[in-house]
């Protein structure tokens, strides 16, 4: 059992070991000189006033978060169609169901204009 993830383990410890070396590297051979000036927002070149009296609309949230779940549920997909032969019919029947429920989610999200951005 262990051998099947030995190749998964080592991979995360390389990862693991990648982005420990690249952020502490920034953090200690990066030069550090902050002036009031570089500690302002910067914005396209322009001085920027921050995010004041700036009100988002909840359908910015919510186009964020129907965008997330989808593209989090679509990468459920992957590895189902990496086994798809060895899984028979019992996989694509699953799978089947889950492709339903998406687009029975997508439908209802559409019917309510959660996919509309100007209202």
């Amino acid at each position: 059992m262990v051998e099947l993830y030995l190749p998964m383990f080592l991979m995360f410890l390389i990862v693991l070991v990648i982005c420990s070396v690249m952020f502490l590297g920034g953090q200690f051979v990066g030069p550090k000189n902050p002036t009031p000036e570089k500690m302002q927002p910067f914005e396209c070149g322009n001085d920027s006033d921050g995010a004041r009296g700036v009100r988002m609309s909840v359908k910015f949230y919510l186009t964020a978060i129907l965008f997330v779940v989808f593209d989090v549920e679509t990468v459920f997909m992957y590895p189902w169609a990496a086994l798809f032969r060895t899984l028979g019919w019992t996989g694509f029947l699953s799978m089947f169901g889950f492709i339903v429920a998406l687009l029975v989610a997508l439908a209802y999200c559409w019917k309510k204009g959660a996919l509309e951005w100007e209202s």
